[in-house]
């Protein structure tokens, strides 16, 4: 609970209206009430703001006049309302100690402003450092270090040599760690490469639930600092990802490509292995990535959504263009030898 002053202080804005409502919790404009605050940031819920009950707006000064409560003016309302987000957190902060349930290796570290929950295994070696929370399940297999102020949720697991840096967020189901996919043939079998190489997962980072990041065959895999992990993705092994990107749901990125730093892929982007991808690079939905992207921009593939009969129709076509091209081709020789 805070005082509607209190907010605005936080993220600077304007107060028009009663610095002393009371503000329990965050809403949406159409769902808000008289203690609640919401925001406003896309014009296509303008009908909403001026019907909306909520006790006070984040919005920019040029929509205040649409307010029927209390406004904070802020140049960005949808930042200043990630930045009060987080003071209404549900999750609690560690509250320090092991659960008599968890198992914890002799030779493995653990802070005592650490919070070790039920059921938690803990490895040999394994580092654990301060206001660290550990969900219940999860297992953090040998010369695993979770750097401070980190939180894993329930039965997120860790297979040996995965570091973390600090305030780094592992949603639960998550898997870093496992053997990247790697197999040599031979005489029609296929023999493994077996995996001696880590991961390394940079300060900020926030994985998503059910992520899985397979450590690398020789050198680690790499999140660099900041990197935002979705739901459901996969990523192989030597990928490294460079700091402040972000990738959405259900995207799969094959093994030792590097994608730069501030990039985003959107959801159930594929990237094929081996590649190197610019900084500032900008994939859109269901895009697949067969080459290298040196130059930064925004990206895409596949063919956007029609009818289904005229969809039908254009694979027909699309099956005919290599014909199609050898017949335009031709017509282009046969009147360049006329001509001459």
């Amino acid at each position: 609970m805070y005082i509607l002053n209190e907010l605005v202080e936080r993220v600077g804005g304007q107060l028009i209206g009663d610095g002393t409502r009371i503000i329990r919790s965050l809403a949406t404009l159409e769902d808000a009430g008289p203690e609640q605050l919401s925001f406003f940031a896309n014009p296509r819920y303008l009908k909403q703001l001026r019907a909306s009950r909520a006790g006070a707006v984040l919005v920019q000064e040029k929509m205040s006049g649409d307010v029927s409560g209390a406004a904070i003016l802020v140049a960005d309302p949808y930042l200043a309302y990630a930045q009060l987000s987080q003071l209404f957190d549900w999750r609690a902060g560690p509250v320090p100690g092991i659960h008599a349930s968890a198992v914890v290796h002799p030779s493995a570290q653990v802070h005592p402003t650490a919070e070790i929950a039920a059921q938690v295994v803990i490895g040999e070696r394994a580092i654990i450092e301060a206001d660290t929370y550990i969900g219940p399940n999860t297992v953090i297999g040998r010369d695993c270090r979770i750097g401070e102020a980190s939180r894993l949720e329930a039965s997120v697991v860790l297979y040996p040599d995965v570091w973390l840096g600090e305030r780094v967020i592992v949603h639960s189901g998550s898997v870093l760690g496992a053997d990247g996919f790697g197999f040599a043939r031979h005489q029609q079998r296929w023999v493994k490469i077996y995996q001696s190489g880590g991961v390394r997962i940079g300060d900020d980072v926030e994985i998503g639930a059910g992520v899985t990041i397979d450590r690398g065959a020789l050198s680690p895999t790499r999140i660099e600092r900041g990197v935002k992990l979705d739901n459901q993705i996969q990523i192989a092994h030597n990928v490294v990802i460079g700091e402040d990107s972000a990738i959405a749901g259900c995207t799969g990125i094959a093994g030792s490509t590097r994608i730069g730093k501030r990039c985003t892929l959107a959801g159930m982007v594929g990237v094929t292995g081996h590649l190197q991808i610019a900084d500032d690079t900008h994939i859109t939905a269901m895009s697949l990535v067969s080459k290298s992207i040196n130059t930064p921009g925004a990206y895409s593939s596949g063919t956007g959504l029609e009818p289904h009969q005229q969809w039908k129709r254009n694979v027909v076509r699309f099956r005919q263009l290599d014909e199609l091209a050898k017949r335009v081709r031709s017509i282009e020789l046969t009147q360049a030898d006329k001509t001459e």
